[in-house]
């Protein structure tokens, strides 16, 4: 489709983004008193969806408004489809998880995804491949071997994550889209320096390493491997001479504040869609603004949950989009 017939939907979606949750509305749900509170907030800002105290059913509402207005907007929703291959994978590890276990799991699949959960299901259990995409059936008979006939549940997991990762990146690469390219290849490296920290922390071993982390433009994985086989200190090193140089101060306040800066991270390089009226990218950024204020939304209702006080909270909320 070209630019000139998003000018509608990115009309439309200018309006959508005088919704969007703000940085003192956070503020005032890490503030608020119990979980309750929060939600009285929330369902006052337009939030509605499950039983009053039900936040799940709360968030997962909003989830379905966002996807359901692009449908509106868009008829081709297969260019958003670089968004939806984590869901599709996470519910590959789900049905693989569920085979081995030989009982029914309830809430642990992921709607929106590209492919049918049922379709993954029925291709695990009746070990059937060919009724997955082409590029994951690999990594799903891969997966399969690793957790059924090794119980190595870790490598299944490094399996397919990694395979989620790849098709995020060609999706981008292949999108013909510099927005879209721009985030498989943030996705991709903000997942490689989580691995590369994690790594350094647990002990990891070179080979882990190098099966774990997945190509990108941005990063030399040689270096970053090196580093995090060194010390944690090694990759706050390396990622100052990179373009992700002020992760490193992040990563030596504290783990959250970390993971905090990874998420925060393509919040800041996608705002400048706030002002690009073409175009795909607005209509993107929206839908990845959104994600990011319901993990804040999620973070904050947990915290309180939790009972864990406002500051803790705050340390974890994520940049807003607006």
């Amino acid at each position: 489709m070209a630019e000139n017939q998003y000018l509608y939907a990115v009309a439309r979606i200018r309006s959508r983004e005088l919704r969007l949750l703000t940085s003192p509305f956070m503020e005032q749900l890490a503030a608020a008193p119990d979980e309750a509170a929060c939600m009285r907030l929330l369902r006052e800002k337009g939030w509605d969806g499950g039983a009053p105290e039900d936040s799940d059913g709360m968030l997962a509402e909003e989830q379905k408004k966002t996807w359901g207005l692009m449908q509106e907007l868009v008829k081709d929703m297969s260019v958003f489809d670089v968004f939806l291959y984590v869901n599709d994978y996470h519910n590959l590890k789900a049905a693989i998880k569920e085979c081995k276990s030989k009982n029914p799991f309830t809430n642990i699949y992921l709607g929106q995804g590209t492919v049918p959960v049922e379709d993954i299901q029925k291709a695990i259990r009746e070990n059937d491949l060919s009724i997955l995409p082409e590029s994951m059936r690999e990594p799903a008979e891969e997966g399969m071997k690793a957790l059924l006939h090794t119980g190595d549940g870790q490598l299944c997991d490094m399996i397919i994550d990694r395979a989620a990762l790849e098709a995020v990146r060609k999706a981008g690469e292949s999108s013909g889209n510099e927005f879209l390219k721009l985030y498989g290849e943030l996705t991709v490296a903000a997942a490689d320096i989580k691995i590369a920290v994690r790594a350094s922390r647990t002990g990891k071993n070179r080979t882990f390493l190098e099966t774990a982390l997945v190509e990108c433009g941005t990063l030399n994985l040689k270096a970053l491997t090196e580093a995090a086989l060194e010390s944690e200190e090694a990759v706050a090193a390396y990622l100052e001479k990179t373009d992700y140089s002020d992760g490193a101060l992040e990563l030596r306040k504290s783990p959250s504040a970390f993971e905090r800066w990874c998420d925060n991270l393509l919040i800041r390089r996608i705002r400048p869609q706030l002002h690009n009226p073409f175009g795909i990218g607005p209509l993107a950024a929206y839908i990845l603004a959104r994600d990011s204020e319901i993990k804040s939304v999620r973070i904050i209702l947990a915290g309180k949950r939790n009972g864990l006080p406002a500051e803790a909270i705050r340390e974890r909320v994520r940049e807003t989009y607006v």
